[in-house]
């Protein structure tokens, strides 16, 4: 991908009234970001899957910075999120 974007199922991508294409505001309570949506049939409806690689649109700016009490690994792989169009 030449810049940063998230990964949805079209049905999800239409409850939203949103399409591939979009840009689209992913937001949680810990921060929010803008991405170019990407049409993912293959994902699972409702989740969405964002790439780690892109400064501009840091996904881990959306999760718990806290860490495994165990592995000392920080939860960057899920969080809750809102997604909308870019106003």
């Amino acid at each position: 991908e030449p810049g940063p974007s998230v990964y949805v199922h079209p049905r999800t991508l239409a409850a939203y009234r949103l399409k591939a294409g979009d840009m689209i505001t992913v937001s949680s309570r810990r921060g929010r970001i803008e991405l170019q949506a990407r049409a993912a049939p293959g994902m699972q409806e409702d989740l969405i899957f964002i790439p780690f690689a892109y400064v501009e649109a840091a996904a881990n700016l959306l999760t718990n910075p806290k860490l495994d009490p165990f592995g000392k690994i920080p939860e960057f792989k899920f969080c809750a999120v809102k997604i909308a169009a870019v106003s």
